[in-house]
């Protein structure tokens, strides 16, 4: 029986990078540049300049199905951007694709980066969605991570969130920061949970390579938490936030009922999408490609006509995606869009993984149990990669 995945219908989301940033934080490894300690995009031609040429990428981009209905800014820190900015990116995705009434837009936002004017003026050109970097809430952890805001800080932008009423408000937080200890990250998820976001995504600290952490620390070694402490970390998360009230829809994100990110959906169901912008990634007619990550190449290859040259997802690539993104959701992955063959073989190579309660099958959908299935999600991810790659 074929496999049943569409990687080549209508793409109906972007993702656009905006990779400013005050300061590179010291766990990052995503291509961003450091413009300083400016609060407004409009102050810097770097910023200008980087739009114009984002904007000539959206204008040569063939469209494949429109309008769109999620649209990402991410970054980097897409709050360093003016309103006139943000609008003239909005206006170029319009003009070309389309959005479609009721888009989610959503934009990512750093705290000490926006004041009331702005946040109210990126609503009025449609973002209805703030993602908000807080990522802990304590100061010396804050400077641990190289972040450059506040608690008080943090406060103030959530203050002037709730103001202007942004329908969707979600908030980010990094367990297993060195020296955080359990106690100290039940203060940041009970401070949370009292700001009252729709959403809470809880990324768990990854040292990469050529990071500030990287060079500092190794995982496991002090000051760095142990394995056993980030499990209860991650345990008490899942506790903390399902008491109250928030559904854990995804390994690393919890929504009150209605308010799941329908753009992150996008990428979890193997969706395809455009990406815009420096590093960016899209996923289109089954070829994924990255933008280059450094702004003068990226300005090269936009100036060149933008080619992707990349070949189509094999497909048995594609089933393994499909399975490594779908299992991070909590619904899992349809069996039926599977194929029989395909089912038999997948149940059979996780047999054991089913004995020690890790993975189900429930309603006609393979999943991962909540949280153990989760905390062990990278056990079965590569026992699945060694036996179907």
């Amino acid at each position: 029986m074929a496999l049943n995945f569409d990687v080549s219908g209508i793409v109906s989301s972007a993702y656009v990078h905006i990779p400013f940033c005050r300061r590179r934080c010291f766990y990052c490894d995503f291509p961003v540049s450091v413009v300083g300690d400016r609060l407004r995009g409009e102050t810097s031609g770097t910023i200008s300049q980087y739009v114009e040429v984002l904007c000539q990428e959206i204008a040569m981009t063939p469209t494949l199905g429109q309008p769109l209905k999620t649209i990402f800014f991410g970054g980097g820190t897409p709050s360093l951007l003016s309103i006139e900015q943000l609008q003239r990116i909005l206006a170029e995705l319009e003009k070309r694709f389309g959005i479609a009434p009721g888009a989610e837009i959503s934009l990512e936002m750093d705290p000490g980066t926006f004041d009331l004017e702005h946040i109210a003026g990126y609503g009025s050109v449609g973002v209805n969605r703030v993602s908000l970097g807080v990522q802990a809430f304590d100061e010396e952890l804050l400077q641990v991570a190289g972040r450059s805001h506040s608690v008080e800080d943090i406060f103030a932008a959530v203050e002037l969130i709730h103001q202007v009423e942004i329908p969707e408000f979600s908030l980010d937080l990094i367990s297993g920061l060195p020296h955080q200890s359990l106690d100290r990250w039940q203060d940041s998820l009970e401070k949370a949970v009292a700001i009252l976001p729709t959403h809470i995504s809880i990324y768990d600290l990854t040292i990469e390579p050529g990071t500030a952490f990287g060079r500092y620390y190794k995982p496991g070694d002090s000051p760095m938490p142990t394995d056993e402490a980030t499990v209860k970390m991650y345990q008490m998360g899942q506790q903390v936030l399902t008491s109250a009230g928030y559904e854990h829809y995804e390994i690393s994100n919890y929504a009150q009922p209605g308010h799941q990110c329908q753009h992150n959906r996008v990428y979890w169901q193997n969706r395809p999408y455009y990406g815009f912008g420096m590093g960016a990634a899209s996923y289109l007619e089954g070829k994924r490609f990255t933008r280059p990550r450094k702004t003068k190449e990226y300005y090269q290859w936009v100036q060149a006509g933008g080619v992707i040259d990349c070949d189509v997802t094999p497909p048995n690539e594609v089933l393994l995606e499909t399975l490594m993104l779908g299992l991070r959701l909590a619904e899992g992955v349809s069996l039926a869009t599977l194929g029989e063959e395909k089912v038999e073989k997948i149940c059979r190579y996780l047999r054991s993984h089913f004995d020690k309660g890790w993975v189900e099958v429930a309603e006609g959908r393979l999943r991962l149990s909540d949280p153990q299935g989760f905390l062990f999600s990278n056990v079965v991810l590569a026992e699945l990669f060694s036996k179907l790659g």
